[in-house]
């Protein structure tokens, strides 16, 4: 009949279902359903009527537009009623079986693992990256994973017994509030000492690998608590034997100097846990904490007997030697900590406060031998409350810290007084020269505060291999990108304040001299006798005077404002000015680090 109307197949596939001629159907009911790519397409009578086959049978291939059916149209026919629609707020079994999944890992489905926690005084996985997140942004990957170990248990005890595979991870903002969600994102990771002891496990590390390319691929900072035993030796769904073609430890690696890398220690870090925290630009220990690079089980299993696991690494060593940047009391104070440092790096803030800074012009005795505390004049420089010091345990002859002026994050250098008479020695070259790349890498232009008679020498000094040492200051000031600022607060002498300047005084973006400055190639005392050696020794009972009277007229001619007048340096300021001298000298340095590397890593030590 001409008015029939046909019903044609809406892409290829092979019919499964047709529904009988003859029979009356309703607008909208559907009549023949095709398969397609393992998928079922429903066709839907476009009018109400008669159905009646074109040919095309269950079985049959039909191409797209074949026609499968015709339908004489019925006047009064109604619309097929349609199926009613799903409750959203209805839970699915297969919604359900998800949530539980999840719910598993929680802290609130464990509480065993949760009171093992605070017996030992710390925090779960879950709560310490809860800490360092944005409240409610923190977004998890491999939530359901659980331990490669299927041959030697169960599924159920699995899911169980290693939520996660022991290593809480994702994505989330810290400090938006501060500088938006487009700067804020961050990787966070936790291992969880409740299961199997916080070890690196097959699956373990896919999951960490994983979030390190994420980081790597969208340019986001990394956040790690690293408490755990190192590598584990029991899973059993592999066939790696040696299981050295983990490639973790070269993509954190990697990571060094693209984006910052925060390991926090608490508890027991030992082994691949503990390579993974050296990698990191910044560490933050907790109390109680053990830091080592083979646990008790690999000390007694090379011949060095039985060690507590306390007693591998304290922390106490550890921020002793070098090894720790920021020493805090808890975990939540180090994720605090975590918080903060990233705040550098993310920029500028609106806000800030500093103190009077008429205060600074009594803070460098005038008795030009009198001792002073360098970290107050650093307190009263920067804005208040935005001293971040770093590795402050170790190398006392140089102040390393993150500071904000006018809300600018800058990096500090700062010799110390009170230990040398702010002489450098090698642990204070090699604290300031790596500081200095991590300035560099991050984009953190550079305030050094230089008050040195010059580098610690002698035989005991030597003995420290100071040559080498020493020299990576110049080789590091020299390859900086960030600009240099260096105000002279008093002693500036030979190649130790050269070092404080980048290698020489011209190469700062501005040097200046407070009034109390006093500059020369060497230390005065020192240069009046290996100069005039031959007058003193003919002085006879006068040459403690004429000592005396030599070293004051190398003083006045060695004064800063001395010193500027032959334009050696920029200018000799008022204190109560420094801070406006130092932005004024960074004007149209950009806040803030570029996308890509500026150097190829940052020294782990």
């Amino acid at each position: 009949m001409s008015d029939r109307i046909p019903v044609v197949a809406p892409l290829a596939g092979t019919i499964v279902s047709v529904v009988a001629d003859g029979v009356n159907v309703q607008a909208g009911q559907e009549l023949v359903v095709v398969e397609s790519m393992k998928m079922h397409h429903g066709v839907a009578a476009p009018v109400g009527g008669v159905m009646w086959s074109a040919g095309p049978v269950v079985g049959d291939v039909v191409a797209e537009g074949d026609t499968l059916a015709h339908l004489d149209p019925d006047p009064d026919a109604t619309d097929h009623a349609p199926a009613p629609a799903e409750d959203p707020q209805a839970v699915r079994a297969d919604l359900l079986e998800t949530r539980r999944r999840h719910e598993i890992g929680l802290d609130a489905s464990r509480p065993d693992a949760v009171a093992r926690r605070r017996a030992s005084g710390q925090r779960t996985a879950r709560e310490n990256v809860a800490d360092v997140c944005d409240p409610g942004t923190f977004v998890e990957y491999g939530a359901l994973t659980i331990a490669a170990q299927r041959q030697r248990r169960s599924l159920d005890e699995l899911i169980e017994r290693t939520p996660a595979d022991g290593l809480v991870a994702g994505v989330a903002t810290v400090n938006a509030d501060l500088f938006g969600t487009d700067a804020a994102g961050c990787v966070v990771m936790a291992y969880d000492y409740t299961v199997l002891a916080g070890t690196q496990g097959r699956h373990n590390h896919r999951k960490t690998d994983r979030m390190l390319d994420l980081a790597a691929r969208n340019r986001l900072p990394v956040v790690f608590f690293t408490e755990g035993g190192g590598g584990r030796p029991g899973d059993t769904d592999t066939s790696s034997v040696s299981g050295l073609g983990v490639p973790t430890f070269h993509t954190l690696g990697r990571l060094s100097g693209l984006v910052p890398l925060v390991g926090i220690a608490s508890g027991r870090v030992f082994a691949g846990n503990a390579a993974l925290l050296g990698c990191c630009d910044v560490i933050i220990a907790t109390a109680g904490a053990s830091i080592g690079m083979g646990g008790p089980a690999m000390i007694a299993g090379g011949g060095l007997g039985d060690v507590a696991p306390d007693d591998v690494g304290p922390v106490e060593v550890q921020v002793a030697n070098g090894v720790v940047d920021v020493y805090v009391g808890d975990e939540r104070e180090a994720a605090a900590v975590a918080r903060r440092y990233l705040s550098y790096v993310q920029g500028r803030v609106p806000t800030w406060d500093c103190a009077d800074q008429a205060s600074l012009r009594t803070l460098v005795p005038a008795d030009r031998k009198r001792a002073y505390a360098v970290r107050t004049v650093i307190e009263a420089l920067a804005d208040t409350g935005s001293v971040l010091e770093l590795r402050s345990g170790w190398g006392p002859g140089m102040v390393t810290a993150l500071i904000r002026i006018e809300g600018r994050p800058i990096g500090l250098l700062a010799n110390n007084p009170a230990h040398l008479g702010g002489a450098i020695d090698a642990d204070a070259a090699d604290k300031a020269a790596r500081f200095l790349q991590l300035c560099d890498a991050y984009a953190l232009p550079v305030l050094s505060l230089c008050d040195t008679p010059g580098f610690m020498v002698g035989p005991e000094a030597e003995k420290t291999a100071t040559v080498r040492h020493f020299s990576r200051m110049f080789v590091t000031g020299a390859n900086l990108s960030v600009p240099v600022v260096t105000v002279i607060l008093r002693k500036a002498y030979g190649l130790g304040a050269q070092a404080m300047a980048a290698g020489t005084f011209g190469a700062p973006a501005a040097t200046v001299a407070w009034p109390t400055g006093e500059l020369g190639p060497m230390g005065l005392e020192g240069a009046v006798r290996l100069g005039f050696r031959r007058e003193l020794d003919a002085a006879g009972d006068g040459r403690a005077a004429l000592e005396e009277q030599l070293i004051a007229g190398a003083y006045e001619r060695g004064k800063a404002l001395n010193v500027a007048s032959v334009f050696e340096i920029d200018d000799v300021i008022d204190p109560a000015h420094t801070r406006a001298v130092i932005l004024a000298a960074l004007r149209g340095h950009p806040t803030g680090a570029p996308g890509g590397k500026r150097r190829p890593f940052i020294d782990a030590w």
